[in-house]
């Protein structure tokens, strides 16, 4: 793999986002149960799960790993002003296996999701039917990150943890966009280069412009990938952020980082199976049943219930 390299903060003289040391790191295992002032939900969350949930604490990890779940950001109510602008500082942790005591992700819901690992980040970029997480049909939706206009994120006290590393750790600096049909998050590695290579200053480019990936609906990937090129960054000059408010002379999105080592998954007919070939070439087979996965040789044998990504699949 032929990293690209990254240009240091530093040298870029970007918009002053997030520097310095972080003001604390939480262990998911030990957490208070707010961790900011004026949160509407908490960190606190318990195991289990329910659908009333107030949880606020996220997970990125790759779609093909069944031990671990995966998260996004959601509405904690629907109807009426449950857009995501208008709701980005109290969004909840929707989770595809329970366990964390956050909220669900219902039956259905992801129809393509497509996982990518760098040495700097972890990306997930898909499209489904959102409404699902009290996203109005129609919403073209928003940005979420640590940070929000007054440093205490959107949401407020919003955690995001991941073990693609090793050991499950938090990821103080990430991106994630949410619409009605779409959604991409990054996680990025603590180091200098983090605040770079997850921005969110560009919170109304979505996200194509901002995470270039996979989104081809129908198919589920986990892949190792190059870093890239950050958002708005080309050679020596940065795109001003103030800029995407004209709509005129916007810069092209970089291109998606070359890919490598892909697994794919595969849905069997019956729209009850997964066909899954894994990095090493190893098959294994899937077979849904209550409560969770059957697993071969011996197909009767059920794995330790959970939901998972593959339960909020549809094809």
């Amino acid at each position: 793999m032929h990293l690209r390299p990254l240009v240091l903060l530093a040298v870029l003289g970007l918009p002053q986002c997030a520097r310095g040391q972080y003001t604390a790191t939480y262990n998911p295992s030990n957490l208070p149960l707010k961790t900011e002032v004026d949160q509407l939900g908490t960190n606190q969350c318990g195991d289990g799960h329910s659908q009333e949930s107030m949880c606020q604490n996220a997970y990125v990890n790759s779609v093909d790993d069944f031990a671990h779940t995966q998260c996004l950001w959601g509405p904690p109510y629907g109807g009426a002003n449950s857009t995501i602008g208008e709701t980005e500082p109290i969004v909840v942790a929707w989770c595809t296996k329970s366990g964390h005591g956050t909220r669900l992700i219902p039956d259905g819901t992801i129809n393509g999701a497509h996982f990518v690992q760098t040495p700097d980040l972890v990306q997930v970029t898909g499209v489904g039917d959102l409404t699902g997480l009290n996203i109005p049909a129609g919403d073209t939706g928003g940005e979420l990150d640590p940070h929000g206009a007054d440093g205490t994120g959107n949401p407020k006290g919003g955690l995001v943890f991941g073990s693609s590393f090793g050991q499950t750790m938090q990821y103080h600096e990430w991106t994630n966009f949410m619409a009605h049909d779409e959604f991409c998050i990054r996680a990025c590695r603590d180091g200098p280069n983090a605040p770079v290579i997850c921005n969110h200053l560009w919170d109304v480019m979505g996200c194509h412009w901002n995470l270039p990936g996979n989104y081809d609906p129908g198919t589920f990937t986990s892949c190792d990938a190059d870093s890239g090129e950050p958002m708005g960054v080309y050679g020596s000059s940065t795109w001003p952020p103030e800029a995407q408010h004209s709509g005129t002379n916007t810069p092209a999105p970089h291109p998606a980082p070359s890919s490598s080592s892909c697994t794919l998954a595969d849905r069997d007919i019956n729209e009850h199976a997964i066909f899954w070939k894994h990095r090493d070439g190893s098959e294994k087979f899937l077979n849904r049943v209550e409560g969770g996965w059957a697993t071969g040789p011996d197909i009767n044998q059920v794995e330790q219930p959970f939901a998972c990504w593959r339960s909020s699949f549809h094809t």
